[in-house]
């Protein structure tokens, strides 16, 4: 017999570990009912950040399960950031989603976006088509290339020289290395350039101001979503992080939409 919503509603976030390979991945759990929801994060961010944040809170007030996890190399999880790649991250996406069960609403930020069509794709090439929608917050398809296009030239000198580049950041104090090694797995996942199926409605929240993946980033994907429902939102004031009492908002009404259009 199922919990009653308000019990569900009172239910607490249990953490847990997940073994991928050598990388011990934390996960962070809330029991519900379904639809699932579904968290990935972005390039160098972690499932305790403002939106992370904000799609448990949504799950915890309407009764949802709700499932979060830092990819190796971020956050609570074990490994080495500096070996990540979107290989690697994407299997343990795979594996904590593999712990789901019934109907998800995956929901990615930034990487996380192209992440979220990576994993529907493989889920869906297995047989598995739980995933009923996704939502896309300033989706970094195909991010290593256009990593690459952004790169000032002594940068993109410096990462063919020596292997990896330290690049400044808008968002820490701590510059970013980006790996030669990250930029070339990356171009076995590329998406651009043939048409992608999601078998499912996909929401895509960007922002005007966004400087690190530029709304017409955001296009260029719709313009790929040639065969399933799309709904693109621009935020006229919004930057990248889209993080704002206002964005997070809007956050929670394309998760409501998406559960009503797929009647999850």
């Amino acid at each position: 017999m199922s919990k009653p919503v308000a019990e569900l509603r009172g239910a607490a976030s249990v953490s847990e570990t997940i073994l991928v390979g050598d990388r011990a991945i934390a996960v962070e759990r809330r029991a519900g009912r379904p639809p699932g929801l579904f968290w990935l994060s972005g390039f160098r961010s972690d499932m305790s950040g403002s939106k992370a944040s904000a799609v448990d809170a949504f799950g915890a007030s309407h009764g949802l399960a709700v499932t979060r996890f830092d990819y190796s190399g971020h956050g609570r999880s074990g490994g080495d950031f500096d070996q990540g790649t979107i290989s690697r991250w994407l299997e343990e996406a795979e594996a904590v989603f593999a712990t789901t069960s019934g109907p998800q609403i995956v929901i990615g930020s930034s990487m996380g976006g192209w992440l979220a069509l990576l994993l529907n794709r493989a889920r869906r090439a297995r047989g598995d088509a739980r995933i009923h929608g996704l939502v896309l917050i300033a989706p970094a398809v195909d991010m290593t290339e256009l990593m690459l296009a952004q790169m000032p030239k002594k940068y993109r000198k410096l990462l063919d020289k020596q292997g990896f580049v330290d690049t400044p950041s808008d968002y820490s104090d701590t510059p970013y290395r980006i790996n030669g090694a990250l930029i070339e797995d990356g171009r076995r996942h590329l998406l651009f350039g043939r048409a992608i199926e999601t078998g499912c409605h996909v929401t895509i929240l960007q922002g005007a101001r966004d400087r690190d993946v530029p709304r017409e980033h955001a296009a260029r994907l719709v313009q790929h979503l040639v065969s399933d429902p799309v709904s693109f939102i621009v935020v006229p004031e919004g930057d990248h992080r889209l993080s704002r009492p206002e964005d997070l908002a809007l956050l929670d009404r394309a998760i409501e939409q998406t559960i009503a259009e797929r009647g999850v």
